[in-house]
Parts: structure tokens; sequence; C-alpha cells
């Protein structure tokens, strides 16, 4: 079976790495893309002087939270990938080692 230690190790790292990311330079910008999103989509639907109902206001909310959950993804899921793809390198060198020791002897 293939030895994946490094593989797995590097992506989780990559993942808390992504988290890490995310909290600090991902949360705000998400948040106001996302609000800046549902102004817009609110007032497309209910006018341009987007009023103080319910409804926009809600609209507002999720779009917010969809943009905070896209930015958090794109963090997570980008660093999770970089660490898979160094952990994979990674193993490819000890494997490519490891067989070289054994053919010399």
């Amino acid at each position: 079976m293939k030895d994946t230690t490094y593989t797995k190790k590097l992506a989780y790292m990559g993942a808390g790495c992504g988290m890490v990311l995310f909290a600090v330079f991902g949360l705000l910008p998400g948040s106001f893309l996302g609000g800046v999103m549902g102004l817009n989509i609110a007032g497309v639907l209910f006018g341009t002087p987007v009023g103080t109902g319910f409804l926009p206001r809600m609209i507002t909310a999720a779009s917010m939270v969809i943009g905070v959950m896209v930015s958090g993804t794109m963090f997570v899921m980008a660093s999770t990938t970089l660490g898979w793809l160094a952990g994979s390198a990674a193993d490819a060198i000890k494997a490519e080692k490891k067989d070289l020791v054994y053919e010399n002897q």
C-alpha cells in the first residue's frame, strides 16, 4: 500500500492554515461583498433607495451569510489543496529515496 503520511498531514495543516487566513483576511471582506450584493438585489426588487422593510433586510442578511460562506470555502479549499499537493510531492520524494536505497543493496 502506498504511504500517504505526508499527504494527509499537510492537507490537514493546510486546512487549519486556511481557517486562520479566512478568519484574518476573509471574514470581513466576504461579509462586505455579500452585503453589497444583497443591497443590489434588494434595490432591483424593491427600488433603488432600499427601505427598512423586513424582506430587503432578510435578502441582505442572507447575501452576507452566503458571501462569508463562499469566502471561507475558497480559503479553506485552496489552502487544503496546496497542502495536499505539497504532501503528495513529499511522499513521492520519500518513495523515490526508499526505492533507490533498496536498489543499491
